[in-house]
């Protein structure tokens, strides 16, 4: 006897299947995810350690803020340059290969920096070259990671990932004074030399070998046409152009981290210093990110992420809006922190991007965007730092969140025909 369907019910083979949440502990348990969580941790630790006893080394030797302003600049130029040109070769190459030789080399050039009365126009050129190679080992490991995390998993590893590094930055700069004034600057970089080595060590140990992407008859494609693939791929299409203008918005809510120390000036009241109001500043919004990244890839559905990102990407901006009101120092920490919640969205962002690439482009696709993402961050902040020059930080801070509100409720209402092909993907299938 045929059962009759009872109205205002699903039947079984429409009914959606529950969408499951995958614990940090799942994500942890995967060895190869471990591997390379460990070594970035350990390398992104030294990094930090480096970066202050390179701004200490240089103006001890030169006496200029300029030089030192000049080789921290160097920390951001090579990623900018060397991401469209050097991150394909993760898609022509075994990217664990690519991941060993980019930590072998950059330990090989630490270690020569490590080596006192180096030359200062050898030093800028090994700074150079050790940023520069950074390019390619984070777009193959960009694009290794999903292939090591499927799924859900992908997401709540990230957002695992994203906490650890803003914790290991927070602690490393915080730290790094204190390490330097103990170890020497140049010893600093020698155990900035042996991070890059464990991190070699880790991967070799527990990330397995891969085939490259790449493998046909034609042999490898160049690098000039990889780099034109990769950006007619990344901008030809209507979904990835809208997630690769998601992760560029940062490019707006960034920018109060490029003048907290004026801003600190402003807030200057007598019972903190202006550097310790600049220190409470620029961690106001990586305690907001650690805060959204862990709650975000813990407690949030797949499918409520993807719908919730535009909204998100608005709460980034929409805070320091408030900023033009002049409030106190307790009232600005509040809104950065609420601003750097709001950046979870990025997350999302990025999950929704892996799946709407395919695996042999990903690397070059990561690194146009990290180019890119690091170009806004760039640009943002110069021109921050010039208005503020004239009309005061506050409320440069706030036209700076009005403008990337506008822009983040174009993006949210672009987002809105593109998301429903995704978010039907992310559901888990009916068993």
């Amino acid at each position: 006897m045929a059962a009759t369907k009872q109205p205002g019910r699903l039947s079984g083979r429409h009914r959606r299947p529950p969408e499951t949440r995958i614990t940090y502990r799942e994500v942890v348990a995967v060895r190869e995810f471990r591997a390379l969580w460990l070594g970035q941790g350990m390398s992104l630790l030294g990094d930090q350690l480096a970066q202050v006893a390179l701004a200490v080394l240089v103006y001890s030797r030169t006496g200029s803020p300029l030089a030192t302003a000049a080789v921290y600049a160097l920390t951001y130029l090579p990623p900018i340059i060397g991401g469209p040109l050097l991150a394909g070769l993760a898609d022509r190459h075994p990217r664990r290969r690519v991941m060993l030789s980019c930590d072998l080399l950059r330990a090989l050039a630490l270690g020569a920096m490590a080596v006192p009365g180096m030359p200062f126009a050898a030093l800028c050129a090994l700074v150079f070259l050790v940023v520069l190679l950074g390019a390619p080992f984070t777009a193959a490991r960009a694009a290794l990671l999903p292939e090591v995390l499927e799924g859900d998993r992908y997401v709540v590893g990230s957002a695992l990932q994203n906490v650890t590094n803003q914790a290991v930055q927070m602690l490393g700069f915080a730290a790094g004074g204190a390490s330097i004034a103990v170890l020497g600057p140049y010893r600093a970089l020698a155990l900035d030399c042996a991070t890059f080595l464990a991190s070699a060590l880790v991967i070799v140990a527990g990330v397995r070998r891969r085939p490259a992407p790449h493998r046909g008859e034609g042999g490898r494609p160049s690098m000039w046409t990889m780099t034109a693939a990769g950006a007619r791929l990344v901008f030809g299409e209507r979904r990835l152009r809208t997630l690769v203008l998601f992760a560029w918005l940062c490019g707006f809510y960034v920018l109060p981290e490029g003048i907290a120390v004026p801003y600190a000036a402003t807030l200057y009241r007598g019972d903190l210093s202006v550097p310790a109001i600049t220190g409470l500043l620029m961690a106001a919004m990586p305690l907001g990110t650690v805060v959204g990244a862990f709650a975000f890839g813990r407690f949030v559905t797949p499918s409520c992420r993807l719908r919730g990102m535009g909204w998100l990407a608005m709460l980034t901006c929409a805070p320091l809006v408030l900023c033009a009101m002049r409030p106190p120092l307790e009232w600005v920490l509040a809104l950065w922190v609420l601003s750097g919640v709001g950046g979870a969205y990025q997350l999302a962002a990025n999950a929704a991007f892996v799946q709407c690439v395919p695996s042999a482009g990903r690397a070059q696709a990561f690194g146009l965007v990290q180019s890119g993402l690091l170009a806004a961050q760039g640009v943002g902040i110069l021109i921050g730092g010039a208005a503020a020059q004239r009309l005061g930080p506050e409320p440069v801070v706030a036209l700076a969140g009005a403008a990337g509100l506008s822009v983040a409720a174009v993006l949210a209402m672009l987002w809105t025909e593109s998301r429903t092909e995704i978010i039907s993907t992310v559901r888990a299938p009916a068993t």
